[in-house]
């Protein structure tokens, strides 16, 4: 048995695109005669506090599915203050370099990026004695910062941005999970290797109603996932219209507490907020629903959300408001619709011209023929063990 170890920022049970993207990969591998190991920190992600069965905890070490799962001590926290992130991924790094120390390190290492201080201080650690390190990109940070507003250009970006060409040179091989990604790489470091690597899901389909959509009601728009900055559902709250729809919101984030104060006051009718649900939970929920909506505040070169590729397996039409690669991925898929980034009279023009006989039983059958056929986790993992 080959062993590897991940390095990650998020794992289940935390919740969200990352965490499911790296536990897909470990438990994959694992299944497929690798000897997993993964180090990350004790579950906060969205919330920034320890989750309550870990409280007690400044390490754990157990087996998940097959993975050898060491959580290790951090500092957390979701605060809008960037020093005090900072200080959180600082008190990660340091656990991570205590492992490091502590422990028989495998010579082929998976990293996951961002948070970039993290992958920095594992490509640093890690970038002799022959290991084969491999870097997992999925967002292109610090440009990323700069399109969300985030960060502006000065002497922090310029720090970021030589940590960022440091991790790509060091790497062995690179997995981007968008072309974009990879485009970008390859201008930083253009003899690099790198691997296309979607983030395509991997779970039990449950199965679709078959009960005939009743066609004398309003259609029913779903989005589930973080209500962080990136999203933008307070403003989409703010400027969707409601009068042909329901808008249904499910998750947990940064935006939370402002988008449930704006349902409380607002006189805008048919927007709910249900909370936030496991992953299996939302799956079946979301089946009750004619359409989703994914969408981004900005158009952030390099971002593909993994939504996308979720959604599809599960056979619900969607109607994408974020531009870019994930843009193009819709329309040559034929997976929904697309309404520019940031303008919402297209946004809502889509919407008013939808109908329910339109997202029927019919379209959402072909959509997880689609995703079958093109969105293949087993597939595209072969292909990556093959290289590895």
């Amino acid at each position: 048995m080959k062993p590897v170890l991940i390095i990650t920022h998020y794992y289940p049970p935390e919740t969200g695109a990352a965490a499911n993207r790296i536990c897909h990969l470990a438990e994959g591998l694992a299944l497929n005669g690798f000897k997993v190991s993964l180090a990350t920190p004790l579950p906060n992600y969205p919330t920034g506090k320890i989750f309550k069965a870990y409280k007690t905890k400044n390490k754990k070490k157990q087996v998940e599915n097959g993975v050898e799962v060491n959580r290790l001590w951090i500092y957390p926290s979701n605060s809008k203050n960037k020093f005090v992130r900072l200080f959180s991924m600082l008190s990660y790094s340091i656990s991570l370099i205590w492992f490091f120390i502590s422990n028989k390190i495998p010579k082929t290492v998976i990293v996951q990026s961002p948070p970039l201080l993290v992958a920095f201080t594992s490509m640093f650690f890690l970038r002799r004695k022959k290991r084969e390190l491999i870097l997992n990109v999925s967002d292109l940070w610090p440009l990323a910062g700069l399109e969300l507003r985030a960060m502006k250009k000065g002497l922090s970006f310029d720090i970021l941005e030589k940590i960022e060409r440091f991790n790509y040179r060091k790497a062995d091989l690179i997995l981007g999970q968008s072309n974009e990604i990879i485009q970008h790489v390859k201008s930083i470091v253009p003899q690099q290797t790198c691997f296309l690597y979607r983030n395509f899901p991997d779970f039990i389909l449950p199965p679709l109603p078959e009960e005939p959509i009743k066609i004398n009601r309003k259609i029913k728009l779903v989005y589930a996932g973080l209500l962080g900055v990136a999203q933008g559902i307070l403003k989409l709250c703010e400027y969707i219209d409601t009068s042909n729809i329901e808008f249904h919101i499910y998750g947990s984030g940064q935006e939370k507490d402002s988008i449930t104060a704006y349902l409380k006051h607002t006189t805008k009718q048919n927007i709910y907020y249900h909370g936030q649900l496991s992953r299996n939970e939302l799956h079946h929920e979301l089946l009750k629903y004619d359409l989703t909506i994914v969408p981004l505040l900005n158009r952030i070169y390099g971002s593909v959300p993994s939504k996308i590729f979720e959604y599809a397996k599960l056979g619900l039409p969607i109607l994408y408001f974020g531009g870019g690669e994930g843009e193009e991925i819709i329309k040559r898929f034929e997976l929904g619709w697309v309404a520019e980034s940031g303008d919402y009279e297209a946004l809502n023009s889509k919407i008013n011209n939808l109908t329910l006989t339109i997202l029927d039983l019919e379209m959402k059958q072909k959509l997880r023929e689609t995703s079958n056929l093109h969105f293949d986790f087993s597939k595209q993992l072969k292909e990556l063990i093959d290289i590895v």
